[in-house]
């Protein structure tokens, strides 16, 4: 049989499950758990805290009186609850010494204000740079498949780049202009995280990422509360081929300032690096810095539970969700320092452990189902990074990932989607379960922010692991796409990672419960189906999932 027929009758058999309906979610015991993750007393549930501890505490005991199985790291022939993951944390220690010096003119940047700088990544416990040469580097890009080198044959090592965020057609892209980047869709090129990776392989001492919110997605506060708090990263052998000693996000108007202090026009400047022949600009500047830096290794904790398949439970469909937030930071207006996370995510991993009681409520299913509850998502999807790196369960019998991540407490919504773009199988399976339901799929509608890349399906995905993280639709029943829209920026403005992401007596869960019988569907049909859905042809995480076909029989 041809691939494109199996799929076919799969998804007629996904819409034929719908005869015998997803069970009914209960709302008011996820509301209950969303408030429990979410209060003051799990202090913003931040790994390498008191906050994890507890809320690891939490999900064992639910995970238990679920009935699920250990399904973690392996000690004396049996599985724990969790897998142990060793992060590197560091922190600024108190305020670090920051001078910008141009137009012949010193200026003290005041951390979290004008400049916000990440505590060093590379292990090291002091970053000291004395008058170091700035230079912009347009986006900081090197695409050779798409002639594409914004660094052209400048030596860049020893300073520091000045970069802008997002891909060099991004503001053409918005206008509905395409580009070698895919106009408006931001590929991993326009992530900081590659930047930062850039600049570490070139040898620079560091960078400077220009903030403007529309091409980030966010504004300054959540840049601030992102990185100028304790940082993580999975322990690497060679950190400095990932990051420089200086990692860093400036305000707009300090970089409009440096550039009208070196003879330039900002403006213009960037006009210029959306071009092909851009050429990096020296600037008439430099930057020193001191700090002293906390740093050291650390264990946090994946929680995972098992419901062991009846027939292959060698195979394996996952549910996951990262029970993480941003901790205790900065203070708010109000003067509130705990992040509470209460969207972001606690609404995921309460579906998650409601997941779970639905699933083991029913009949058991042919393959295992893990229910999988990531740390460290939001320092750079650090638990489902190592956990991809180092599985409890293989990857190649893994038939797909269903990631759940700030489902929307709004109200029933006509449609959904999922971050970023994609084309799989397991979305077409998704799409005709949605169909059947009365709710239509929508692209995501701000690929521009790069959602693909910052959701804990992607380092699966990049594996081969066909995966998709669910989003939560925008067109609402009570308001349709008008009233989605202004509810999605609201939030985004004013309460996206800050400390104002705080459980409401206001929510309207029922579009998370509905949510939850579509993905419920999708996953049990896989998981009591011999499919092995996969990437399109020209998906370019195709060949690693093809490249361990001889693993699935």
């Amino acid at each position: 049989m041809s691939h494109a027929i199996a799929i076919t009758l799969s998804l007629l058999a996904s819409t034929a499950a719908l005869a015998q309906p997803a069970p009914t979610f209960d709302g008011a015991r996820l509301t209950e758990d969303v408030k429990v993750l979410s209060s003051d007393e799990f202090e913003g549930r931040g790994p390498a805290t008191e906050g994890e501890v507890k809320t690891v505490a939490f999900l064992t005991r639910q995970m238990a009186a679920i009935g699920l199985q250990p399904g973690g790291d392996l000690s004396g022939g049996k599985r724990g609850w969790t897998q142990d993951v060793p992060l590197l944390k560091a922190s600024i220690v108190g305020s670090p010494s920051l001078t910008l010096t141009s137009g012949g003119a010193a200026q003290s940047l005041t951390q979290g204000e004008q400049i916000a700088v990440r505590a060093a990544m590379t292990g090291q416990k002091r970053v000291t740079l004395k008058d170091v040469p700035l230079v912009f580097v347009g986006y900081g890009v090197s695409a050779p498949e798409r002639k594409w080198d914004d660094f052209k044959d400048v030596d860049v090592k020893g300073k520091l780049l000045v970069v802008l965020v997002n891909d060099p057609d991004f503001e053409a892209g918005m206008k509905g202009e395409d580009g070698p980047f895919g106009g408006k869709t931001m590929t991993y090129y326009g992530r900081w995280t590659y930047k930062y990776e850039q600049a570490a392989k070139l040898g620079a001492a560091g960078v400077l990422i220009v903030h403007e919110t529309e091409p980030a997605s966010y504004g300054w506060n959540t840049v601030k509360n992102s990185n100028v708090n304790t940082m993580f990263d999975i322990v690497r052998k060679n950190p400095t081929a990932q990051h420089t000693p200086f990692e860093s996000w400036i305000q707009r108007d300090v970089a409009v300032k440096l550039f009208r202090d070196s003879g330039l026009d900002f403006d213009a400047a960037k006009k210029a690096a959306q071009s092909p022949d851009f050429r990096p600009m020296p600037l008439k500047a430099t930057l020193s810095a001191d700090y002293a830096v906390d740093a050291s290794v650390i264990t946090s904790h994946n929680v995972a539970g098992l419901l062991p398949g009846a027939k292959r439970p060698n195979e394996l469909v996952i549910y996951s969700a990262h029970w993480d937030h941003l901790g205790v930071g900065q203070p708010d207006a109000r003067g509130d320092r705990i992040y509470n996370g209460a969207v972001d995510n606690a609404t995921g991993t309460a579906a998650l452990l409601e997941m779970a009681r639905a699933f083991k409520a029913a009949s058991p299913t042919d393959r295992s189902i893990l229910f999988l509850a990531v740390t460290a998502e939001e320092k750079g999807l650090l638990g489902s990074e190592y956990y991809a790196s180092n599985p409890l369960f293989p990857l190649a019998t893994t038939a797909g990932v269903i990631n759940m991540d700030a489902l929307d407490p709004v109200g029933p919504a006509r449609n959904f989607t999922i971050s970023g773009v994609a084309k799989l199988d397991l979305l077409d399976r998704l799409v005709a379960v949605g169909a059947a339901r009365g709710r239509t799929f929508t692209p995501d509608p701000h690929t521009e922010s790069g959602g693909f890349y910052r959701s804990d399906h992607f380092p699966m995905a990049k594996r081969g692991v066909p995966a998709f993280s669910f989003g939560s639709g925008n067109d609402l029943v009570d308001g349709g796409t008008a009233r989605g829209e202004v509810l999605g920026k609201a939030y985004n403005q004013a309460k996206y990672h800050q400390p104002a992401d705080e459980w409401s007596p206001e929510w309207d869960v029922r579009g998370i419960t509905d949510d939850l019988a579509m993905l419920y569907t999708v996953g049990r049909d896989l998981a009591s189906s011999r499919d092995w859905p996969n990437w399109s042809a020209d998906s370019e995480f195709r060949a690693a999932r093809d490249a361990s076909a001889a693993q699935r029989k």
